[in-house]
C-alpha cells in the first residue's frame, strides 16, 4: 500500500468504553476507523462507504455479531474479526464457520489485535462491496455512473464509455486494494472471459488519459508488480 493510503476498519461494539479507545489506538497505527454501536448502525455506515475489515462484538442488543458476521463475510466477502467474552470452543468454531477470519477473547491486548488485523489484511482477497449506483467523489472528481461521465473540480464534464465507467466503478468499490487483471476481467466481462484478453489494460489506458494529470506517470490508477492495478484515492459520496 502507498504511504498515503490508510485502510478503513469498522468497529462494531455496544460498549463505548471498548470501541472508542480501540478506534483511537488503531488510528495511531495508521488506520482510519469507523465506529458503530450495533448492527443496524454498522449496516447504515456500510451503505455510505466501503471498509476493508470489520471488528465485531458477538454479544450485542438487537441483531447479534454472529448474524452480522454472516452477512458481511458472505454477501460482501469482507474480512471479519470477532470479539467476545465467551471462552467456549464451540462459540469460536461457530464464528469461524460463519466466515470470520479470526476470533479474539475479551479482555484483549490491543497490540495482539493489531497484529491479527495486519495478518488478516495481508491474506484476505480484495473485499468487493455491492456495486454502487450513485455518484462518488475521488481525487477532486465525481464519477456519475448513471450518466457515464466524470465531473471535474471546476464543473467540466468528461464522457465515459460504458466499459470505462464500469471499470472505474470497480476501482471505486475497492479503493487502495490491489485487483489483478484476471479479477478485473472476471468482474467486467464475466467468467467466460479469456485469460489473455487485453480488455482490462486497454480500458485502464483510456481511463488514465481521462483522469490522470500525466497518463505516462499515473498516480491514481497505479500498476502493481505481479499484474494488478490499485486505485490510490479516498472515495466518498459527494
Amino acid at each position: 500500500m502507498s504511504d498515503n493510503f490508510e485502510p478503513r476498519i469498522l468497529i462494531v461494539d455496544d460498549a463505548r468504553d471498548i470501541r472508542e479507545p480501540l478506534g483511537q489506538f488503531l488510528r495511531r497505527h495508521g488506520y482510519r476507523t469507523r465506529l458503530a454501536a450495533d448492527a443496524a448502525e454498522a449496516r447504515a455506515l456500510l451503505m455510505r462507504e466501503p471498509v476493508h475489515l470489520a471488528i465485531i462484538d458477538v454479544m450485542m442488543p438487537g441483531e447479534d455479531g454472529l448474524s452480522l458476521c454472516r452477512a458481511l463475510a458472505g454477501e460482501r466477502r469482507l474480512p471479519v474479526i470477532l470479539l467476545t467474552a465467551r471462552t467456549g470452543h464451540d462459540d469460536r468454531v461457530a464464528g469461524l464457520e460463519l466466515g470470520a477470519d479470526d476470533y479474539v477473547i475479551k479482555p484483549f491486548d490491543p497490540r495482539e489485535l493489531l497484529a491479527r488485523i495486519r495478518a488478516v489484511l495481508r491474506r484476505a482477497p480484495p473485499a468487493m462491496a455491492p456495486p454502487a449506483t450513485g455518484p462518488r467523489r475521488f481525487a477532486g472528481m465525481i464519477h456519475d455512473p448513471g450518466g457515464q461521465r466524470l465531473i471535474l473540480s471546476l464543473g467540466q464534464e468528461v464522457a465515459l464509455t460504458s466499459g470505462e465507467s464500469r471499470m472505474l466503478g470497480l476501482f471505486l468499490d475497492a479503493p487502495g486494494q490491489v485487483l489483478s487483471r484476471a479479477r478485473l476481467l472476471e468482474l467486467h466481462a464475466g467468467r467466460e472471459a479469456r485469460a489473455y484478453d487485453r480488455t482490462v489494460d486497454n480500458i485502464i489506458s483510456r481511463l488514465r488519459r481521462k483522469i490522470e494529470p500525466d497518463p505516462r506517470a499515473p498516480r491514481l490508477i497505479v500498476t502493481e508488480w505481479g499484474g494488478g492495478y490499485r486505485l490510490v484515492a479516498e472515495v466518498e459520496a459527494p
